[in-house]
């Protein structure tokens, strides 16, 4: 055993009379209910109870068999392997835990019937526009739910950027129709399951229950009745998910089932957080163990993914709350730190599932390669299939603000963004990475452009009209600012998400003229492109920049948008003759923004500016 360890067991040895009273004999069961008619028969239930594992185990009821029970180090844990068949129908049946001498604990399981209702989960494509928020400064639609004195947290300070603020699940649901007027179409939220951490809980990465939403945010129902009123208004729902970590007030942590449930050392080691260690065929075993199985945070234990009760709690867990709630896609977290065999497996056990469902995982690497690295189809040698669709493509965000503030240079400047869409070679489906410019760990889209409104308006018609799915960060419609170091504030509260806010930029009239103008132009692209499906699945062809100005089309056989970008530091005057090829004898376009029909032999265009303009197809003579 490491030190690590060793000492672990030395200090709960002191402890284990108290920490054994404090457990009640049948403390929880999981998953805590379960539905007929799986893909999959086989299902494994983890308990957790006073010295439970010295009881044995009975079921009776057709079509549910126990085909194991596993005990393993800690006696406090059983994990039991059921079967069950295709005949078994819904209802209740009681799981029987039996010791000579003691009375029998019983726990009344609930088998559901699938929920089978067409198109219930749509999946995410490149058809949708995501939108990035985080509930806990998004908007506090239930004050009741704002402190919980059962919570390790029990405090509310709005002026700290590490505490709690009191944004919900039902102050999302509250701004729905805002979110719809502006063209979202699909809403991501950072976990909203319970992060019972004694500070600076509020992001959601540091999970202390699985099963349950956070109190603080709402209830499991309200969870499901939000996914529904999402749905209803024609909105889809992304679920936050954490494979590589959990918070140490877990229950599984405070009480290990065993020693490998975790990554140990012989003492607290972070990883390195170098992806290149995975990938790289040169790479030491050291530092790839590290970059894997190092820690992200003393607060976050790294869970050991080559354990196959790990993988099983995992995995049945995300099944659980997509048939439960009836989500559409998921984005997982920290990618690159989690065990890619493992990973494999369940994409496909949980696709296996839900076809539709759509995944995306974080990958924030430094090139195309390293991205394509961890992507379905093995387009570059790792060996296996990840079967993972898509990734936040980190690497066109970083070209596009190459593009906005660069210096023009062979591969630098505009050139930097064709470049790195001339390597979508790497990619089985490009259109399937998600394309965003900021996020709630990175300084935001209005400060990182220095605040020049025609650069951030370049900036969002480059991601709405670019392949891929485009993903707007909370605010950024608002000219919300800030830098994500040294205070966070990336993080601020939506102004009017509370009552007594000052202003409520959710209204016009609580916006000032330069948020309304840049609310009102995201909204014109956004819807603009929810009804254009050229700029959804339509092709790409891009022109190596000329004098710094960057042209590419996108189009299908409705219609054909030229989108024009101008990297110079001065206005230009544009010759289209070079881009026949795709203009192929239109004359006049509509300019998307401004509504105006206009010229396309020559285009005048300022500084930093970009021109989206559907083309006006002459019609073919009768």
């Amino acid at each position: 055993m490491t030190r690590f360890f060793c000492l672990l067991v030395t200090i709960l040895s002191l402890f284990t009379a108290p920490l054994n009273a404090q457990i009640p004999p049948l403390e929880r069961l999981e998953p805590t209910f379960w539905w007929t008619g799986m893909h999959n028969p086989n299902l494994q239930l983890i308990v957790h109870g006073n010295r439970i594992a010295g009881r044995t185990v009975k079921i009776n009821y057709p079509g549910v068999k126990i085909s194991a029970v596993n005990k393993v180090e800690n006696a406090n844990y059983l994990f039991i392997d059921l079967h069950i068949a295709p005949s078994a129908k819904p209802g209740n049946f009681v799981i029987t835990f039996t010791r000579p001498g003691q009375k029998d604990l019983t726990y009344t399981y609930l088998l559901k019937a699938r929920n089978k209702a067409a198109n219930r989960i749509q999946g995410v494509t490149a058809k949708d526009l995501i939108y990035l928020l985080m509930p806990d400064r998004f908007a506090n639609g239930d004050p009741a739910n704002d402190v919980n004195l059962q919570m390790r947290e029990k405090g509310l300070h709005r002026d700290s950027m590490y505490s709690r603020h009191g944004g919900d699940i039902q102050g999302i649901i509250n701004h729905l129709d805002y979110l719809k007027d502006l063209g979202v179409t699909a809403i991501w939220p950072t976990p909203e399951i319970e992060n019972d951490e004694p500070a600076a809980s509020y992001h959601g990465y540091a999970v202390t229950d699985h099963y349950k939403i956070d109190p603080r945010y709402g209830t499991n129902e309200l969870y499901r009745q939000f996914v529904a009123a999402c749905h209803a208004k024609g909105l889809k729902v992304i679920k936050d998910l954490v494979h590589n970590h959990v918070g140490t007030e877990h229950y599984f942590i405070q009480d290990m089932p065993m020693k490998s449930w975790v990554h140990q050392w012989p003492a607290y080691t972070n990883s390195n957080f170098r992806d290149m260690a995975v990938m790289d065929p040169h790479a030491s075993a050291t530092d790839k163990k590290v970059m894997l199985n190092g820690w992200f945070d003393r607060r976050m234990a790294d869970l050991n993914q080559n354990n196959v009760y790990v993988q099983n709690y995992l995995t049945q867990n995300h099944i659980w709350w997509v048939e439960y709630a009836g989500i559409d896609g998921f984005r997982l977290d920290t990618y690159p730190y989690n065990d890619g065999a493992y990973m494999a497996k369940w994409a496909k056990d949980v696709t296996a599932e839900f076809p539709r469902l759509s995944i995306f995982g974080e990958t924030l690497v430094w090139s195309a390669a390293n991205q394509a690295f961890f992507l379905q189809g093995d387009k570059v040698g790792r060996g296996m299939d990840t079967h993972l669709p898509g990734v936040t493509d980190g690497v066109l965000k970083d070209a596009i603000f190459e593009a906005l503030n660069g210096k023009e240079g062979w591969t630098d400047g505009v050139n930097r963004l064709y470049a790195v869409l001339a390597q979508d070679f790497l990619y089985q489906h490009p259109n399937r990475n998600v394309v965003f410019l900021d996020n709630h760990d990175m300084s935001r889209l209005l400060s990182v452009v220095n605040e020049d409104i025609t650069k951030y308006r370049s900036a969002l018609a480059l991601l709405l009209t670019l392949r891929g799915i485009p993903q707007l960060y909370y605010g950024d419609e608002i000219l919300m600012k800030n830098y994500s170091a040294p205070d966070g504030l990336v993080r601020e509260d939506f102004p009017g998400g509370w009552r007594g806010d000052k202003d409520n930029k959710f209204l016009a009239s609580g916006r000032n003229k330069p948020e309304n103008e840049a609310f009102n132009y995201l909204r014109t692209l956004a819807n603009y492109r929810k009804n254009t499906t050229a700029l959804q699945t339509g092709k790409l062809t891009q022109f190596i920049p000329r004098n710094g100005i960057y042209v590419f089309f996108r189009y299908d056989s409705l219609k054909k948008i030229m989108v024009i970008y101008n990297g110079a530091d001065k206005e230009q005057e544009l010759d289209t003759a070079y881009y026949q090829e795709q203009i192929q004898g239109a004359t006049e376009a509509k300019d998307i923004i401004s509504g105006k029909t206009t010229g396309l032999k020559k285009i005048k265009i300022a500084a930093k500016a970009t021109l989206v303009l559907e083309l006006i197809i002459p019609k073919p003579a009768n």
